[in-house]
């Protein structure tokens, strides 16, 4: 049976782009279909056919081309498909194709449903009135595109939740891939940089705390640097991004000492992760990915009581969970998760591995999919 994975937009570097990467290789022989592709080089010997909005002045301007997209995903063309998997936090799962047979079955993956739609108060990009006065119209919208599917998975319960209240739709929860077995094969993962990076690793503090994101507003890693002021201990941020400038003026008037990685490598991330004390994560997530890496690096992670991330973080087992985070709250987080049996955080991440990912996704086709061939 012929089939094809669609995605909203493909970039070099992003969470969901990893689960399309996951797909493609539990579906080899699958065509890719997206907005546009600005990552040719991740799936070279690949079929990926991009829609109109490629050969537009809207490529690549998510915000500027986000009215059209419902309609622009509408009527694709059908390269005798049977069934389309489609991985969505936006509007790809409004999908469809032209002369579609009857029993053709759409799967949708979805990451979370449009949060400038849906909840504002989680996307900037939404939270404004002008934003929200437009968003009404597409809430009805995309809520009738989501009856279409014929199933739906979601990353966590988190946005299982959602998912339910937005489209009154039941869903299944597949965890995201997450590379466990490669961070864990590793001993040392200072041995794997480079070496300047290993100068890098050998300037840092004995013992410190780690935020590590991209520098954006959401992800609150001013929070970080707090965390370690208020448990005496020097603070490690890695990353890059809009708000670095932002953060090193905060770092500037820190008590601790703040220390800067900008864009690790994975290799040096991964020794980051199995450097520090704790990875301190305080954003409110649909998922979260970098919680359990750091996990499977043996690091604790203090992070947010809201959203998924608390599905995988178990408090006081693999981690600390912070409502408030006040000062009180912040140092005794950081000093529950520091205490915590680093060998046992490493073993409960390996439920997050990239096999289970691949058995549950080919389980929930096959039973929707697989009998008709």
């Amino acid at each position: 049976m012929a089939g094809v994975l669609v995605h909203e937009w493909i970039e070099k570097i992003g969470g969901s782009e990893n689960v399309l990467e996951a797909l493609s290789h539990i579906f080899p022989d699958a065509d890719m279909l997206c907005l546009w592709n600005n990552a040719a080089e991740r799936f070279p010997d690949r079929v990926v056919r991009e829609t109109a909005l490629a050969r537009s002045p809207l490529r690549g301007r998510k915000a500027a081309a986000l009215p059209f997209v419902p309609a622009v995903w509408r009527n694709q063309t059908n390269h005798d498909y049977d069934w389309a998997l489609v991985s969505s936090h936006s509007f790809a799962h409004h999908v469809s194709f032209k002369n579609q047979p009857p029993d053709f079955a759409k799967l949708a993956y979805v990451h979370t449903p449009a949060r400038y739609i849906w909840n504002p108060e989680l996307d900037s990009r939404g939270d404004n009135a002008f934003a929200r006065a437009l968003a009404a119209p597409f809430k009805g919208l995309d809520r009738r595109r989501a009856i279409e599917a014929t199933s739906i998975a979601v990353n966590s319960q988190y946005v299982a939740a959602r998912v339910k209240k937005s489209w009154g739709r039941d869903s299944t929860v597949i965890h995201p891939p997450v590379e466990v077995a490669d961070i864990a094969a590793v001993p040392d993962w200072a041995d794997e940089v480079s070496d300047g990076e290993r100068c890098t690793i050998n300037a840092l503090p004995a013992e410190f705390v780690l935020g590590a994101s991209r520098f954006i507003s959401y992800k609150r890693l001013d929070l970080v640097i707090r965390a370690g002021e208020v448990s005496r201990l020097p603070v490690v941020i890695a990353g890059g991004g809009p708000e670095e400038a932002a953060l090193r003026g905060r770092a500037e008037s820190a008590t601790v000492p703040v220390v800067f990685v900008d864009s690790p490598s994975n290799a040096l991330l991964r020794a980051l992760y199995q450097r520090a004390m704790v990875y301190v994560f305080p954003a409110v997530e649909d998922f979260g990915i970098m919680p359990i890496e750091a996990m499977a690096a043996g690091t604790p992670v203090v992070c947010n009581s809201v959203g998924g991330v608390p599905e995988s973080v178990i408090d006081d087992e693999t981690g600390a969970h912070v409502s408030s985070w006040n000062d009180r709250e912040l140092v005794n987080a950081v000093s529950r998760a520091s205490a915590l049996d680093r060998t046992a955080v490493a073993v409960y991440a390996q439920r997050f591995a990239r096999e289970r990912f691949d058995s549950n996704v080919h389980e929930w086709w096959a039973e929707l999919v697989g009998p008709r061939g």
